[in-house]
């Protein structure tokens, strides 16, 4: 394992490792925190970037994940039929509650527990994907089909 890597981005490459998935997170001295941030220091198309999107039931204040291409708005009328209930944006707090990881930095993986993900169908018309990795200037490349893996997530059409 890299010992220079943050304690996020090093549980995020953690993850990765257990699932068998032979990813390398990167740490850029720029900001990846935005998807246009991420494309510039990696030097992809915007809708490579896996946007990692919180969501909250209103009802059952149950946590949604979110993957979504860089380049999409998720839909939330699509996204709460998919829910079954109205779903709400969720603060800051809660995202870190529910992923470990800061607004800006988090990853599809190393959640401290399972949570229900809907994954953005444009994402796998790509070959090559970009993810947070545990902070807002680290990342990883991933294929669509490791994606869809990692995060056990139902593919949809969330794309507003």
């Amino acid at each position: 394992m890299d010992s220079s890597l943050s304690a996020s981005a090093k549980r995020v490459q953690d993850a990765l490792t257990g699932f068998g998935i032979d990813c390398r997170v990167k740490e850029f001295g720029e900001s990846t925190r935005t998807a246009v941030d991420a494309a510039n220091a990696v030097g992809c198309e915007v809708g490579q970037i896996v946007k990692s999107l919180v969501f909250r039931g209103k009802e059952s204040g149950k946590a949604v994940f979110v993957v979504a291409s860089g380049a999409n708005m998720v839909n939330e009328k699509v996204l709460a039929t998919l829910m079954g209930e109205k779903i709400e944006r969720a603060t800051p707090d809660f995202v870190r509650e529910q992923t470990g990881y800061a607004i800006g930095g988090v990853s599809p993986v190393g959640h401290p527990a399972p949570l229900t993900t809907f994954i953005d169908e444009d994402l796998l018309s790509y070959q090559e994907l970009w993810a947070a990795a545990g902070t807002p200037n680290a990342v990883f490349a991933l294929t669509p089909e490791q994606l869809c893996e990692i995060t056990a997530g139902q593919i949809a059409a969330i794309k507003k």
